[in-house]
């Protein structure tokens, strides 16, 4: 959900950070982006595993970790480099595409686009506001603090502001941080809600007073500082805790709010919680005990392969008893 870099305090940070440096590239230059989800995959089994790879052959051993990046760590292991980032850093385009695309709206086409134009850093951008849309400015106005990880300390303080305000603006919102801050992780890219009312479900018309008002609440109190965007069912936009007296200035943050129907929030809560190889282990025990689970429901796969009616869900717990799994909280779901 991120563009930062992920946390790398483990003992393949190494590797880890030329398989982000690559897959960065396959996405940002390239476009390659079964290439980019490889590396990335690569990078995130390598983070969790406790103990320093010693050979490609060792690495092909982990889920994710195929023959062409066991080569890679080899040759990193071998030579203390990759003739390819060597190659990729040496080019000016390459190395300003991947820069520029660390603002926050600005993808990929745009950053080759501003290439183009002759627009080779953040720096560049600066000089040229007249070319940026509102996204991309919000973006290049915050870019230092987006850069930063949030602690763990902080994002404790963002949820429990927010909690409290939603329950003032309806005692009956029920939301919830999701992503790696959920399992337990000490920082955080950005901070992103689930929100979710009994009143709103996948049969009923859309609600998007439900989303908006909660956002006007958290603007009135000056804790939204820019709307990057806002749907009927989901929010993007800037944060920042309130000042503390003789306490330091609070650093903005990016923070998206999504708005779920009731029936469908647990089943989201837990795909957006991850991990991602946890979330694909889980799916496929799901489809061996006749099931299928997406972001959305659970639903029985008939003798036939075609998925029956979504079945009740009104906790996570749920999920795993339907499937026959023991349930993990949160801070478990790593494999």
């Amino acid at each position: 959900m991120s563009k930062r870099k992920a946390e790398t305090e483990n003992p393949n940070a190494e590797f880890c950070d030329f398989l982000m440096e690559l897959a960065n590239y396959e996405k940002n230059v390239s476009r390659a982006m079964h290439k980019y989800n490889a590396y990335r995959k690569a990078a995130g089994v390598l983070a969790k595993h406790p103990v320093r790879i010693s050979s490609g052959a060792e690495a092909k051993k982990l889920e994710g970790v195929g023959e062409k990046i066991a080569k890679k760590i080899d040759e990193f292991l071998k030579t203390g480099k990759l003739e390819k980032l060597v190659k990729i850093r040496a080019d000016d385009t390459n190395v300003a595409i991947n820069e520029l695309t660390k603002v926050t709206g600005v993808g990929p086409a745009a950053a080759k686009k501003f290439v183009d134009e002759g627009i080779m850093s953040v720096e560049d951008l600066r000089k040229n506001t007249d070319k940026l849309n509102h996204h991309q400015k919000v973006g290049l106005k915050h870019f230092e603090d987006f850069e930063e990880r949030i602690p763990r300390e902080e994002m404790v303080k963002l949820q429990d502001l927010v909690l409290a305000e939603l329950k003032k603006t309806d005692e009956e919102y029920t939301a919830e941080v999701c992503g790696s801050f959920r399992r337990g992780a000490s920082t955080s890219g950005d901070i992103d809600f689930l929100l979710t009312h009994p009143s709103f479900t996948s049969t009923s018309k859309a609600m998007p007073a439900l989303l908006h008002n909660a956002v006007k609440q958290l603007e009135k109190i000056g804790f939204i500082t820019d709307t990057l965007s806002l749907g009927n069912s989901k929010f993007m936009g800037v944060c920042r805790l309130p000042e503390e007296k003789d306490g330091p200035q609070h650093k903005y943050r990016r923070i998206d709010i999504r708005l779920l129907p009731k029936d469908q929030y647990y089943c989201a809560l837990l795909y957006f919680t991850g991990s991602d190889v946890f979330n694909k282990n889980m799916r496929q025990e799901a489809l061996d005990q006749g099931f299928t689970i997406n972001e959305y429901c659970i639903r029985p796969v008939g003798s036939t392969g075609v998925p029956g009616e979504p079945l009740p869900v009104e906790s996570e717990e749920d999920i795993f008893d339907y499937i026959g799994m023991k349930y993990k909280e949160p801070k478990e779901r790593i494999a």
